[in-house]
């Protein structure tokens, strides 16, 4: 037994169109199929990615490296 991780497509029809490694010999083949239940369109979905705005940048803001690495003599 083999298991073969690979994404199908299912056409209005109800036809599914898979494509299996090059290993695997013609012919029919038992095959056990599983669905999960959120559909996968190719591309990744950032719809409900959190989003985070602290406004917008001071206006005196240096993100120079010696600004970065600057300590404070005497504090």
């Amino acid at each position: 037994m083999k298991t073969i991780h690979t994404t199908a497509t299912v056409q209005a029809d109800g036809t599914m169109v898979l494509k299996a490694p090059l290993d695997v010999p013609p012919g029919e083949h038992r095959v056990i199929l599983m669905i999960e239940e959120t559909t996968h369109n190719g591309s990744p979905s950032l719809d409900n990615f959190p989003i985070d705005d602290p406004g917008p940048w001071p206006e005196d803001l240096s993100l120079r490296r010696e600004d970065l690495y600057r300590t404070k003599v005497g504090a």
